[in-house]
Parts: C-alpha cells; sequence; structure tokens
C-alpha cells in the first residue's frame, strides 16, 4: 500500500513533466509547481521518511549512502532514492539528464551545493554527488532510467 501510495505521488510530479526539455527551466518551473514547503513535496518527503525507516526504501549500501530504485518507470522516468549523510557517492553520467528532489534531513545539509529544492542536470552531464553539512535524502528520476556509473 505505501508503495501505491508513493507512486501516486511520484505520478502528480512526472504526468506534469513528461516531455519537458531537461535545462534549467525546468528546475524552475519545478520549484514553482511543487515548492519545497507545499503539499506534494511535503507528502512525497513524509513518505520516504517512512519507508526508510519501514525498511522498504534507500535499503542498500551503508550509513554513509543508502540507495535502491523504487519505481522502474512512471511516465518515461525511474524513480531511485538515496539517503546520503556528508559523503561523496560515486561519479556518474547522465545520458539522458537527471531530475533532483533534495529533501534535507539536517538544517544546513547540501546536495552539490544546493539546498531544499529542485536541481535539473541536462543531458550527458555528469557529477560526484555529494552531500555536506548534514543528512538528506535525493530522490532523482531519470529519462529511460539512464544512467552510467564511470571512473574518474
Amino acid at each position: 500500500m505505501a508503495l501505491e501510495k508513493f507512486q501516486t505521488q511520484i505520478g502528480n510530479i512526472t504526468s506534469a513533466i513528461v516531455g519537458e526539455k531537461l535545462d534549467i527551466s525546468l528546475t524552475k518551473k519545478l520549484n514553482h509547481m511543487f515548492p519545497p514547503d507545499g503539499p506534494i513535496f511535503q507528502g512525497v518527503k513524509a513518505t520516504c521518511i517512512s519507508a526508510i525507516e519501514e525498511g522498504w526504501m534507500c535499503n542498500r549500501g551503508d550509513d554513509s549512502l543508502k540507495f535502491g530504485r523504487i519505481i522502474k518507470d512512471l511516465d518515461g522516468f525511474s524513480v531511485d532514492v538515496v539517503l546520503m549523510n556528508n559523503v561523496v557517492g560515486p561519479h556518474h553520467r547522465h545520458p539522458e539528464g537527471e531530475i533532483d528532489m533534495i529533501m534535507p534531513l539536517s538544517d544546513d545539509a547540501k546536495f552539490d551545493g544546493n539546498g531544499v529544492g529542485w536541481l535539473v542536470y541536462g543531458p550527458n552531464s555528469a557529477h560526484q554527488p555529494t552531500v555536506t553539512d548534514g543528512k538528506a535524502i535525493i530522490l532523482y528520476l531519470l529519462p529511460d532510467g539512464a544512467i552510467e556509473f564511470t571512473d574518474i
């Protein structure tokens, strides 16, 4: 039942952005449509916190980096959730781009230098995902589930 609720919550977001170009304008659009203090964003965050506590989300990894793919395909996006605690994650490339929903659990936590809200990486971008100054949940949407882990 909790997974169905989560899928419905995320479906409200993915259905609104199907076909959108992954760029800075989408970051602005997401922050406007689904603001961090709004009911959809807060609902997703609450579901993620509960699901992590229940053990069905972010059930792989260790205390600094827990992760898992929750949905393989929802409106053309895979849905992954990562719980990061002052850690630098593995370098990877986004062939089709990546949409990040940043949900700090510590007041000052930042993901790739960004606080609470949305961050969009365009196609063929790459990074080493980093959470500083605390703990955060990062939900990321990948078009077609496309991600390539790389050695740098």
